[in-house]
């Protein structure tokens, strides 16, 4: 018996006409990144910022000279009320009496001729003191809401350190989301809300 030799190679040789496919090896190109979009950033711009800075120099500069006719000798407690009122925050004063931490609460809301409100806090001072309450009107028959001393524009808490820890406790709200939220009910604050806590380290 012969086997025909010629069919095995004919067999292992590819047919004519037909390249080899080496798409798959081709590793596929890279992914086109979108040029960043120019930024816009004029002359204008900065011109402005600059002025909108003038001007809070400028009203910070009135409000620092109001506090140096009556306050004489305390730069640093005077620049320091001045940083938490135009960066929106709040002030803690520690120190002994006699360094006229409740004065310059008070020339501070003079000077900006806004509300003013001082708040002494004492050991049985309950939240709803400082925050306000709900009560029944009996004429029309409804609940209205009386709202509490630190419904102003600078609030002087006196002696924060004498308080119970469930008082200190209702200001989170207040004096970082500026508003109060009694019996479900959410009030907002004025624009200023300025707080001033004050406490003696003895």
């Amino acid at each position: 018996m012969h086997i025909d030799d010629n069919n095995e190679n004919d067999a292992t040789q590819e047919p004519e006409g037909q390249e080899e496919d080496h798409s798959r090896f081709t590793p596929p190109p890279p992914p086109q990144q979108e040029a960043p979009a120019p930024e816009v950033e004029g002359l204008e711009r900065w011109q402005r910022s600059r002025i909108e800075l003038a001007k809070v120099q400028a009203a910070a500069g009135r409000v620092r000279d109001e506090l140096r006719k009556v306050i004489v000798g305390q730069e640093e407690l005077i620049s320091l009320l001045l940083a938490g009122l135009f960066s929106g925050g709040h002030v803690l004063l520690e120190g002994v009496p006699g360094i006229a931490k409740t004065l310059a609460a008070k020339l501070m809301a003079q000077s900006l001729d806004v509300g003013f409100s001082r708040i002494q806090f004492t050991p049985d001072l309950m939240p709803s003191d400082v925050l306000g309450t709900t009560v029944f009107n009996m004429k029309t028959s409804d609940f209205s809401f009386n709202a509490g001393p630190i419904f102003s524009n600078v609030i002087l808490i006196d002696e924060i350190n004498r308080s119970p820890a469930k008082t200190q406790a209702a200001l989170f709200e207040v004096m970082e989301e500026y508003q109060v939220t009694v019996d479900g009910e959410t009030y907002p604050m004025g624009f200023p809300f300025f707080v001033i806590a004050t406490q003696n380290p003895i």
